[in-house]
């Protein structure tokens, strides 16, 4: 009996970390997304890596936008430090994206 009080009283936390998950399965979708499109050629790896850029950017405009109580699994560190990380890679990867020179 005392199980199942404890199971009963447990179900709403377990549904309630459920839904904290899903800032950080948004980004890595865009990540996995961008990966097949990088992967699907030479002339597609520039809107690959364009589309990882942009995941990370949601991610870290998600970290900023949200409370720390449902950031989930985006919050590491401070919200500032998240953001900035993940936006500095953002950055970085569309950067790089957009300066590498085109094959001939």
């Amino acid at each position: 009996m005392a199980s199942h009080a404890r199971r009963a009283r447990d179900e709403p936390a377990a549904a309630a970390r459920a839904q904290r998950v899903w800032p950080l399965l948004v980004v890595l979708a865009g990540v996995v997304a961008g990966l097949v499109v990088a992967m699907l050629g030479q002339a597609t790896w520039r809107a690959g890596c364009l589309l990882i850029g942009a995941s990370l950017g949601l991610g870290a405009v998600l970290r900023l936008a949200l409370p720390s109580r449902e950031a989930g699994l985006l919050q590491v560190r401070g919200k500032a430090f998240d953001a900035g990380l993940l936006m500095l890679l953002a950055v970085a990867v569309i950067v790089l994206a957009v300066l590498v020179p085109a094959e001939r």
